[in-house]
């Protein structure tokens, strides 16, 4: 009886290591995050370019922090050799340098030619609508015609389109609305040739009134598209 006990356990021993054998590490599981969309803190065109608004600030998301901040926009832009550190522009030291002695038979450097420049220039309008209505009125298609009179000649950057309400209904039916507006403006510019790439929408429902919305004649100015373009011109 010992005999066949040990024997039982030294079977057991020798199918134990082989199982070890075969069985491989345990390997860790890994998980791949996307990287997000450079910049996506703020308002971006189709090529990527960060929208800015008529005062040259870059236009942030809803969702911005201040760890999102770029060089440019909320952060100094340096120039070479300036690099930035801690938020700021700090140039390193550089070194004398030594212009070579001009010899009798050294041509002077020729002009280079004319350097065209642009200007940054940016337009506003504004469409009103009526009472519970996404369609533009007569008024409101005049402006943005003269809007688009406008662009003659500008590099177009970026359209942005915000649209409101007056503050009859709930939050929730405004914002919809708004956003509703918005697109009708987009539609109609998109109808002259500004490409849909190019225009910027937003709603903003009841929450920026212009005026009282005690008052219809308030109201009615609460009701409205605000246009803001962005480009540049040739000098």
């Amino acid at each position: 009886m010992k005999k066949l006990v040990s024997l039982m356990l030294a079977a057991s021993a020798i199918a134990g290591s082989a199982l070890a054998q075969q069985s491989p590490p345990f390997a860790p599981v890994t998980t791949d995050i996307m990287a997000p969309k450079p910049n996506s803190a703020y308002v971006q065109d189709a090529r990527g370019v960060i929208a800015r608004d008529p005062f040259g600030l870059c236009w942030r998301t809803g969702y911005w922090t201040p760890a999102d901040a770029v060089p440019g926009c909320d952060l100094p832009l340096c120039v070479e050799p300036a690099k930035l550190e801690n938020g700021k522009c700090v140039t390193p030291p550089v070194a004398a340098i030594v212009q070579p002695p001009i010899t009798p038979d050294a041509k002077p450097a020729q002009p280079a030619g004319p350097v065209v420049t642009s200007e940054k220039v940016s337009f506003s309008a504004d469409a009103l609508f009526d009472f519970d209505k996404s369609v533009l009125k007569a008024e409101g298609k005049s402006k943005l015609d003269d809007l688009g009179s406008k662009l003659q000649g500008v590099n177009l950057e970026v359209i942005i389109a915000v649209g409101h309400t007056d503050s009859v209904g709930t939050d929730a039916y405004n914002q919809k609305l708004s956003i509703r507006r918005a697109e009708a403006v987009k539609a109609y510019l998109q109808a002259k040739g500004i490409e849909a790439n190019r225009i910027y929408t937003e709603g903003k429902g009841e929450t920026q009134p212009v005026a009282d919305n005690k008052s219809a004649e308030g109201r009615a100015k609460n009701r409205r598209v605000e246009v803001e373009v962005v480009g540049t011109r040739a000098k």
